[in-house]
């Protein structure tokens, strides 16, 4: 497998670097296109299908290919491999019955493939990342390979796509399913947030709204430990956007590391706090301190533990890191994407998500929030 990646500000910019990179040494077949939702990646994805590239597209919260990261653009990266290792699946309508349709698109790979390992977006705002896994899983079992995001929207929060050849969806599922006897799969999903205090309990839950903490309200505990004075209100409000990432909830799972489920929306009538993903009756939480930079070495660390130990080499590296990491790193983040880049020393794409998709040390995959999850790709010889 051959892999290049390219990055511009707007699709004409695109197609011009694909022109120069097209030879006879380098002929792809599949793109991952990460898109600002203000470019033209309808049109890049028409581009790309008159010339037999299959497109996996998700709309971002900034992009970057290697260190360099950017905002309002779009980030290529290019595969030359053979067609018969991959093949792309899509659902347009995947808002209802999200873990049955993302099931579906499972089955339709394993008639393919005996062992897929998949690579999968979601639309931001209207699918649940947590039936996405789950409906992967139903079909293809707790042992096969995720990675992947949920679209963003320059932190617009008004409408995420994710897109292929000449289809585009706002409630959509785009999916690659690779070999996985052919190609190695290898990644992780890291956030380093620390949770504090004592362990405390969801005693009442529905999806992704949390009733009550330890049968207390949960906004009156969430927003006391945050410091904010609420004036409440009848109405279902978002918290100050610098709490979502500054104060997420550590939830606790039976294997594995934590996973992280921000605060995003407050009800002041029912005295309930809404997650982004959904937050089981039972469930036990910490509520966390502010990130700080010991977060990128940890990422760092969990990526040259895996090269060490699981896969020496790599054709070529996709990361999917919340846009919250963003907002809590600025303009270090590079240091994290860097580090991830240089450890493998091989093309490297990526965007700032609204919530990912990968598996934990010694977890299961899982659908995460305020995390950075990556995977390397390589093609085993014959």
């Amino acid at each position: 497998m051959k892999v290049k990646t390219l990055k511009g500000k707007s699709a004409e910019i695109i197609q011009k670097e694909i022109l120069k990179i097209i030879s006879e040494d380098f002929v792809p077949t599949l793109a991952i296109v990460f898109s600002s939702i203000k470019q033209d990646f309808i049109g890049l994805t028409a581009f790309l299908d008159k010339r037999n590239i299959s497109v996996f597209g998700a709309t971002t919260g900034g992009e970057f290919i290697d260190g360099d990261f950017d905002r309002e653009s779009m980030a290529v990266m290019l595969l030359d491999v053979k067609s018969e290792l991959f093949s792309l699946f899509y659902e347009a309508e995947a808002e209802n019955d999200t873990r049955k349709k993302a099931q579906m698109l499972a089955k339709q790979a394993l008639k393919k493939f005996m062992n897929p390992a998949f690579i999968v977006a979601g639309s931001g705002l209207r699918v649940d990342g947590e039936f996405v896994i789950r409906g992967i899983e139903d079909a293809a079992g707790k042992d096969t390979t995720i990675y992947g995001a949920l679209a963003a929207d320059d932190l617009q929060m008004q409408e995420t796509l994710v897109f292929t050849n000449n289809k585009s969806s706002n409630q959509g599922i785009v999916l690659i399913a690779f070999d996985g006897d052919r190609i190695e799969f290898k990644g992780r999903a890291t956030h380093g947030v620390k949770g504090v205090g004592t362990m405390k309990t969801i005693t009442s839950s529905d999806g992704w709204w949390i009733h009550t903490i330890d049968d207390e309200p949960a906004l009156d505990l969430v927003a006391r430990y945050m410091g904010l004075n609420l004036e409440k209100t009848k109405n279902i409000s978002p918290i100050p956007p610098e709490y979502t990432t500054t104060y997420p909830m550590v939830m606790h799972r039976k294997k594995g590391d934590p996973i992280i489920r921000p605060v995003l929306m407050f009800n002041y009538e029912t005295g309930s706090v809404m997650s982004n993903g959904t937050v089981e009756q039972g469930a036990k939480v910490q509520l966390s301190v502010p990130p700080d930079f010991e977060i990128i070495e940890e990422v760092k660390n969990d990526c040259k533990e895996v090269k060490n130990n699981e896969l020496p080499e790599a054709d070529g590296v996709i990361i999917f890191s919340c846009v919250g990491r963003l907002s809590a790193l600025g303009p270090l983040i590079s240091d994290e994407i860097n580090g991830i880049k240089e450890t493998f020393n091989v093309p490297t794409v990526g965007f700032f998500s609204y919530g990912e998709f990968g598996r934990a040390t010694n977890g299961n995959h899982e659908y995460h929030n305020l995390t950075c999850c990556w995977v390397a790709l390589k093609e085993k010889e014959l």
